[in-house]
């Protein structure tokens, strides 16, 4: 009688390209056991035919069968699949199909929206200037837009303000939280300084080396969306936040009909 090749569990896990731990889980509940274990070393020994049923094993979890089915297929069946089972994983792998095929067209969408949203945002520098700035509470951003041409303007008039090329004005809001009166400082860019008054105090402010800029377009209301963008842009970008957020009004209710068109450039200065 000729004599039977047997393998050490380290040779039979090379040669079924299956790892020691997943053959020792395997005699654990019961689905591959080794052919034989010497009593005395407790070395694990699997033979030829043992190639065969791995390989079995293998193709059937390729398959999707779950450790248990595989257990009762080769119990109860043998080499024979049961047909029902077969249809049962048919019908999985269909159903899986279109949830992978809905997952690809949303993680599509999004990426086509997170670029969109990348290509909006610009960085740029902030220049040095001098400002004549104006600080109160108002109400709401309406009060604004009422404060400058009747009561700015005409004080920067009357303290012989010139405003260079091209101008630069933005709004600084001071609020630690929301649901109060807006503490809100109004800067407008200036040739020099001039001597304060009582609604007028003139400021340097030093330049901004980087701010990231977004254009927002509508209604105030909807400016969280936007600060969402931009600090997701930052925080992608790793940029520490240094200082206030600056609003610069270039189009609103003073000369657009449409709220769509009106036009808030935000900039918020950053380290790199």
């Amino acid at each position: 009688m000729k004599n039977k090749i047997k393998f050490k569990i380290g040779e039979f896990s090379k040669l079924c390209q299956v790892t020691v731990k997943t053959l020792r889980h395997y005699e654990e509940i019961g689905l591959l056991a080794p052919k034989e274990v010497d009593k005395w070393t407790g070395y694990r020994y699997y033979d030829t035919c043992q190639l065969r049923q791995m390989a079995r094993i293998s193709h059937l979890k390729r398959l999707g069968f779950s450790l248990d089915e595989i257990i009762f297929q080769i119990e109860f069946n043998g080499n024979f699949i049961d047909q029902e089972l077969i249809k049962s994983k048919i019908e999985q792998c269909s159903s899986q199909i279109e949830v992978l095929k809905n997952r690809l067209k949303e993680l599509e969408s999004t990426l086509q929206k997170q670029e969109k949203v990348m290509e909006k945002i610009f960085e740029k520098s902030l220049p040095a200037r001098v400002f004549a700035t104006h600080r109160r509470k108002i109400e709401s951003y309406q009060d604004l837009f009422n404060l400058c041409p009747n009561i700015i303007g005409p004080e920067m008039q009357r303290l012989g303000c010139k405003c260079p090329d091209p101008q630069y004005c933005f709004t600084i809001e001071y609020n630690k939280e929301y649901g109060v009166d807006i503490d809100i400082e109004y800067f407008e860019a200036v040739e020099k300084a001039g001597v304060d008054s009582d609604l007028i105090k003139f400021k340097s402010l030093p330049q901004v080396p980087v701010a990231i800029c977004i254009n927002h377009y509508g209604a105030y209301e909807k400016m969280p969306e936007t600060f969402a963008d931009l600090f997701s842009y930052a925080e992608a970008k790793g940029y520490e936040i240094s200082d206030h957020p600056r609003f610069c009004y270039i189009d609103g209710i003073w000369n657009k009909e449409s709220i769509d068109e009106w036009l808030t450039e935000i900039q918020i200065p950053i380290n790199r």
